[in-house]
């Protein structure tokens, strides 16, 4: 069987802009990477979002868009939209060589415990608009079996560290908003979970103490005083005693930082980077065996501050980060979404029990056409 050609969208937590990533694929491994792209967010647009977030905490119907949410749907549409038509012209491709795009949406509330998961996103207009075949709605049917419907790249981290001959069992943390892992040992399925927060409590405690979107390259964290005794108490928390699968909504550690003493910009990005390197390690227990090598993907392997504290808290493991290992960090979720397209459309699982606590492996997705009928 050919291999597919797939385009991959990821608009993730820190709600910045689009990644958009191509690669070929039989569903299994990778044989092909190609090019990838970014188009940010208009600031207006981010707004929007953060708007849908805070909205979205009232929903109980997955399918329903009141207020702004329907606004932001349309907006996240539209972008990825955009982000396909710029990505087929700088890298002279036609609509006819993809044979489909994955699209993620953008996640606006994630409450498995209550099987309600929404990501925004128009799957139908978008392969419309792009005259490809799409693939949306990923983690609906995980959720709907009881599965966490996240995380959902374990099955490419997988991939991707076949035949790399590293020696096992292996981890890759993933530093999004927030942070989840994959443990590979061999060929049995991934294990995985998130395990706290990512960038989200540091890049919300920045937003409001400073204005800015993000603690960039981690220079306010280095200069700051982590508060030990905030860390303590913020692991108390019961999600962190929890076994894998497990998985959280980006806002669901919100409330820490809020209650943080008052201090200065320096100390709450400092103590915030640290709760994210201590929560990662925090999950070591909960794995099979103690990982000898970690790979950090994701925009928390680009803060210098968080990648430090991580090494101290995982020593003496060998922590790297994902371009160390000839992988792409910015877009190795883009990547990991185009190859859950065509492993869709080639009829394979995306999740399992190991890595979402669904009761057997599931597919995921929805496939929609062109012509607009869906599958």
């Amino acid at each position: 069987m050919p291999d597919l050609v797939a385009i991959g969208l990821m608009s993730g937590t820190s709600m910045d802009g689009v990644d958009a990533a191509l690669i070929e694929t039989d569903g299994e491994r990778v044989t092909r990477f190609g090019p990838t792209g970014y188009q940010p967010y208009p600031e207006a647009g981010r707004r929007l979002l953060r708007q849908a977030v805070a909205e979205a905490a009232t929903l109980t119907d997955r399918d329903a868009r009141p207020g702004v949410l329907a606004e932001a749907e349309a907006f996240v549409t539209t972008a990825h939209a955009e982000a396909v038509e710029a990505f087929l012209r700088q890298h002279g491709l036609e609509a006819s060589q993809v044979d489909v795009v994955g699209f993620h949406g953008q996640t606006v509330l994630h409450r498995p415990q209550a099987r309600l998961t929404v990501q925004i996103g128009d799957g139908e207009a978008l392969a419309a608009r792009a005259g490809i075949p799409v693939v949306f709605d990923f983690r609906a049917l995980d959720v709907a079996a009881g599965g966490q419907g996240a995380p959902l790249v374990p099955v490419y981290h997988r991939a991707l560290l076949r035949g790399r001959g590293l020696p096992g069992p292996i981890a890759v943390l993933n530093i999004g908003g927030v942070a989840n892992v994959t443990y590979v040992d061999g060929e049995d399925d991934p294990v995985a979970c998130d395990t706290g927060p990512g960038n989200a409590l540091i890049d919300d405690f920045m937003q409001a103490r400073t204005g800015t979107a993000m603690d960039r390259d981690g220079a306010m964290a280095a200069a700051g005083k982590v508060d030990h005794d905030f860390i303590v108490r913020a692991l108390s928390e019961p999600f962190f005693r929890q076994p894998c699968p497990k998985s959280l909504d980006r806002n669901a550690f919100a409330d820490l930082y809020r209650a943080m003493p008052t201090r200065s910009p320096q100390d709450g990005a400092a103590t915030l980077t640290a709760l994210t390197a201590a929560s990662g390690a925090a999950i070591v227990p909960h794995l099979p065996k103690v990982p000898r090598n970690w790979t950090i993907a994701g925009g928390g392997a680009r803060n210098p501050t968080l990648m430090r504290m991580l090494r101290d808290a995982l020593a003496p493991a060998t922590v790297q980060g994902a371009d160390a290992i000839g992988w792409s960090g910015d877009a190795l979720e883009a990547q990991a979404f185009a190859f859950l397209a065509a492993r869709r459309l080639r009829g394979f699982p995306i999740t399992f029990p190991t890595t979402t606590g669904t009761s057997k492996p599931m597919p995921g997705g929805v496939i929609v056409m062109p012509s607009r009928s869906a599958a």
